[in-house]
């Protein structure tokens, strides 16, 4: 079927989770109130690692950028699903859909290759101390930060485009609280197995190779702990990559479960719950993760609320 003798359609209908008014308002008070925390966690993070001087080092440096990416993400499809929690016509226009659709998989591209670079930091400062400021100069920070940002960039407009290029004249409604690939591509009106192939592949490559690096870096982490004479050494060496350790298998266990697991083991209702732990939960529990295991940030935190006391206790 093509869309020569069909109107092509020009706006999606995402049909969120549930049609209960009772449930929808409760489901909106705490998805505002899991965002709410959100951004406050991560507008605290990189508040207080740009302000307090014993936190400019690269990995706060990369937890920064981390923390920005986190808001952006969510920024992509919260505020919709919030919206759409509150409104009676829950749709999204065809170009609404694919622009939510290139930031998506921008920003989670461009968060996994983040991943992977904060764990090479990881790996320097384990197992190269003393040449880790030599190595993690200000320069390749920068460059492997910014490298990392347009590292989403290919397979966003890639996917993206190709996607949206495909017929869409039947059905419109997405069963899905965002336009995410593969509940939208159920809705093409031809074959898509060659942009199923296309998409596993960059699934694969965007994903498979980050965390092929992440891998790498631990095992050589690992080993060199596995040496330290001391348990002193030990423990901070292990505090130093514990927070890290927790996010990537928070964020690549979903994706693995979202993206690469067989069709026939997906219903829409657990796909959506999984897609909720990454777009909703995980974003919340990253700086809280980084906030309590780590003693730095914590007394960082600690030393910007008194200064802004003690300003106002100044003025006052």
């Amino acid at each position: 079927m093509t869309c020569e003798n069909h109107t092509r359609i020009t706006e999606f209908v995402l049909l969120g989770f549930t049609n209960n008014p009772d449930m929808q308002a409760s489901l909106f008070v705490l998805f505002l109130a899991i965002y709410s925390v959100t951004l406050l966690g991560n507008f605290l993070i990189i508040a207080v690692t740009s302000v307090d001087h014993a936190l400019q080092t690269p990995m706060y440096f990369f937890l920064r950028n981390l923390s920005l990416l986190e808001v952006c993400f969510t920024l992509v499809m919260v505020p919709k699903m919030l919206v759409d929690l509150v409104s009676t016509r829950k749709v999204i226009s065809f170009v609404g859909c694919g622009t939510q659709m290139y930031f998506f998989f921008f920003f989670g591209s461009s968060e996994c290759f983040l991943l992977s670079v904060m764990a090479y930091d990881c790996f320097v400062a384990i197992c190269n101390p003393l040449r880790y400021s030599v190595i993690m100069n200000r320069s390749l920070c920068l460059c492997m930060a910014i490298g990392s940002w347009m590292s989403g960039v290919p397979v966003s407009m890639l996917q993206t485009a190709w996607m949206m290029a495909l017929p869409f004249c039947g059905p419109n409604s997405v069963d899905h609280f965002f336009c995410d690939g593969p509940p939208v591509l159920k809705l093409v009106s031809e074959d898509t197995t060659t942009y199923e192939m296309q998409a596993l592949a960059s699934t694969l490559l965007f994903i498979m190779f980050p965390l092929s690096l992440i891998l790498v870096s631990y095992t050589r982490i690992i080993g060199t702990i596995l040496k330290m004479p001391s348990a002193t050494g030990l423990q901070k060496a292990f505090s130093t990559c514990s927070s890290h350790l927790i996010v990537v298998s928070l964020f690549y266990g979903t994706a693995s479960l979202t993206y690469l697991r067989p069709k026939s083991n997906q219903s829409p209702e657990s796909k959506k719950l999984v897609s909720l732990s990454y777009t909703v939960i995980t974003p919340m529990l990253n700086p809280i993760i980084y906030s309590l295991r780590n003693n730095e940030v914590k007394g960082a935190v600690k030393r910007t609320i008194n200064r802004k006391v003690m300003k106002k206790l100044d003025a006052l």
